[in-house]
């Protein structure tokens, strides 16, 4: 009743009566009561290839890592992206809305994560932690902020972007665990509905022993995989396992010739099956003149999958699969989903990609696959995995596709902003110039330059965004003509490649560039002592030149014919920023970094003829695995491919053990 004790009836409703039954979470609905909408084409923006890694053997005179007659005979690029999810997802609709056929997610889903991991050093024989990226960091807390409301909000943007992905015959999979997993699958119902659940699948891990063990409730030992699909019309090939030993023991027996067999009931076939059975020497008579279908084991498909999955492990410290990728899961339990949900020659994303397991099961069973994930250290460790299957499947004469690397130039960064600085955004470059003690300049004569430190100009990028090479190349430009010989860039973050466009504007202008990232210290509350402001890292090689297939020194002349001159790189100089290190061990490391900076690389590629303004194009590569943690400092390639005398320019990429890459030119005179 209402408060003038009327009962509520048809005639008089009451005022809720017309809610559906919904999940409400804060950011759902604005101040108006209306529902927000994704902003999907505010979040839409070109999205720029960094590299690509392909090497035809066409184009080298060696027998290149990608063979065209090998490949794959479509011409489509699989896709590797950096970026925030949401806007790399906005990005592809253009191209890709209706189009992917499988999503495969694992999204973050412990509010108390430590992102923390173990990178190994050198040979391996020492670790070190490596932290979040401050881009990671952020995005954390964004997703964290509120609590499980602005988990929500964030995992509903960015389902109702992939739905708009998948085509019609699609189907997505979340992989979380109790703590979410409830939550989302409410989220899901709403976004593709109910009627298109199609399962809960329990997939068992390993249970927690010793202190990670809880006395006061049952061990955990399992995770959710969320299976909905966007249509009826769904793709789905049924899987099957292999009988266990006790099943067969117990239900096969061996006939004459040892062939394990079962008597299976036959009343739902017609008489003409019987006897089309019977002459293929497949009908059991028993002795009370009862028949029965004789089954044999060789032929069975196995036993039918459920959503119980147990059979399948997690990936433990010695298999070979193993990346030491703290979020790692086993290529079984995607291989399962991938045949299930998908046909050869599909395309499958996932936009969480971590350490790329869905990509290199996709690749390896025949699909296409677009992967998306915000860390560097994530893009990377799918770079070099993707780079060793592809030679992997080139070893056994398997198709395999090539595959480019984008970088997304933007990221939403606005929490601090808000909390500590008001949004004034003049107040954060103030901060940062304190913390790196260097001179506020009032009134500059470009709004680009904000400080001073000795000689060199200063810029502080804003907090709302990476430091790209347009803003790079603009600022450079202001420095020039103010007068400075020196520009101190500093930045929450850098688009990918960076230095390189640094090398080119320091040769073309004559302005010396410093990229220094703004370290995550200087947001701590009440903090006063300026953090180590760490420049990127620093990287030397130079050019060996040889005759022929020998290595005899040759002049500057070229010689035709047998004695062709080839060129190859040598690394002369590195040393890492150490911009992802905790501070408790940055001082314990800075001189180990200085002496001893290869031990840093993890990976390193050249591209022999690389052209302005165009994608790193990897000719040629080397880099650490678990198995093998030796690494060339001088390429083996023996680059002859150069179409006439003169000069040329070879670029160089160095990518830490952190994730963290940086390139460099050097001239080539042919």
């Amino acid at each position: 009743m209402d408060k003038n004790n009327n009962h509520w009836s048809p005639d008089n409703p009451h005022p809720l009566s017309t809610r559906k039954t919904e999940l409400v979470w804060e950011g759902k609905y604005d101040e108006y009561g209306n529902r927000r909408e994704v902003d999907i084409a505010g979040c839409a923006m070109p999205m720029q290839k960094i590299e690509t890694i392909d090497e035809p053997a066409s184009r080298l005179s060696q027998t290149g890592l990608f063979d065209a007659q090998k490949a794959h005979k479509d011409d489509f690029r699989n896709m590797l992206v950096w970026g925030d999810n949401k806007l790399v997802m906005a990005s592809l609709l253009k191209d890709f809305k209706g189009k992917i056929d499988l999503i495969c997610i694992d999204p973050p889903f412990d509010v108390g994560a430590d992102f923390t991991m173990d990178v190994p050093i050198g040979d391996g024989q020492e670790t070190v932690d490596k932290d979040q990226s401050t881009l990671e960091m952020v995005a954390y807390r964004d997703m964290w902020g509120k609590g499980t409301d602005s988990y929500l909000h964030m995992m509903y943007e960015r389902l109702v972007l992939m739905k708009e992905l998948l085509s019609e015959t699609g189907s997505i999979y979340v992989h979380c665990d109790w703590r979410m997993n409830s939550l989302l699958r409410l989220i899901l119902d709403e976004v593709f509905s109910p009627d298109r659940y199609r399962n809960e699948i329990r997939w068992r891990r390993q249970p927690p022993r010793g202190a990670k063990a809880v006395s006061n409730q049952y061990a955990r030992s399992s995770d959710s995989i969320l299976f909905f699909s966007k249509s009826e019309r769904m793709t789905w090939v049924a899987g099957y396992k292999e009988y266990s030993d006790e099943y067969i023991k117990a239900k096969f027996r061996p006939d004459e010739n040892g062939r394990l067999y079962r008597i299976d009931t036959i009343g739902t076939y017609s008489d003409e099956s019987i006897s089309k059975f019977e002459a293929r020497g497949r009908i059991y008579h028993y002795p009370s003149g009862k028949l029965g279908l004789i089954r044999y084991l060789d032929e069975a498909k196995g036993e039918p999958l459920t959503d119980i999955w147990s059979d399948i492990p997690e990936v433990n410290s010695q298999a070979l699969e193993r990346l030491d990728y703290s979020t790692q899961k086993p290529e079984a339990l995607l291989e399962r989903i991938i045949k299930a949900s998908s046909n050869e020659g599909d395309l499958v994303a996932d936009f969480f990609c971590g350490s790329g397991t869905t990509g290199s099961v996709a690749e390896r069973l025949g699909r296409r696959w677009i992967m998306a994930d915000l860390g560097r250290f994530a893009i990377h460790t799918t770079r070099k995995r993707m780079i060793e299957l592809q030679r992997k499947l080139y070893e056994e004469d398997k198709p395999y596709r090539a595959f480019d690397v984008y970088n997304l130039g933007r990221y939403e960064r606005q929490w601090w902003q808000k909390e500590r600085l008001k949004g004034a955004d003049e107040e954060h470059r103030k901060v940062v110039l304190e913390f790196y003690r260097a001179e506020v300049l009032q009134n500059s004569s470009s709004p680009l330059i904000h400080g001073r430190k000795g000689s060199a100009l200063c810029h502080v990028d804003s907090i709302d965004g990476l430091f790209t090479r347009d803003e790079l190349k603009a600022v450079a430009k202001a420095a020039k003509e103010a007068g400075a010989k020196e520009l101190h860039c500093l930045a929450w973050e850098f688009e990918m490649d960076l230095r390189l466009v640094c090398h080119e504007i320091e040769h073309a202008d004559g302005v010396k560039i410093k990229l220094i990232p703004i370290p995550r210290e200087i947001m701590e509350k009440n903090r006063t002592t300026p953090p180590p402001f760490l420049e990127v890292a620093v990287l030397e090689a130079e050019v060996i030149y040889k005759k022929g297939k020998g290595n005899t020194p040759l002049d500057p002349l070229l010689i035709e014919g047998k004695n062709k001159k080839t060129v190859d790189i040598k690394l002369t100089k590195f040393v890492p920023s150490l911009a992802e290190v905790p501070s408790k061990e940055l001082e314990a490391l800075k001189e180990r970094a200085i002496k001893s900076g290869f031990d840093f690389i993890d990976f390193w590629a050249v591209d022999f003829d690389y052209q302005d303004g165009q994608p790193f194009e990897h000719h040629w590569q080397a880099y650490r695995t678990r198995k093998d943690r030796s690494l060339p400092t001088v390429s083996n390639h023996e680059f002859d491919k150069y179409p006439k005398k003169g000069k040329y320019t070879a670029c160089v990429k160095v990518v830490d053990i952190f994730g963290c890459d940086t390139s460099i030119t050097v001239e080539v005179e042919i």
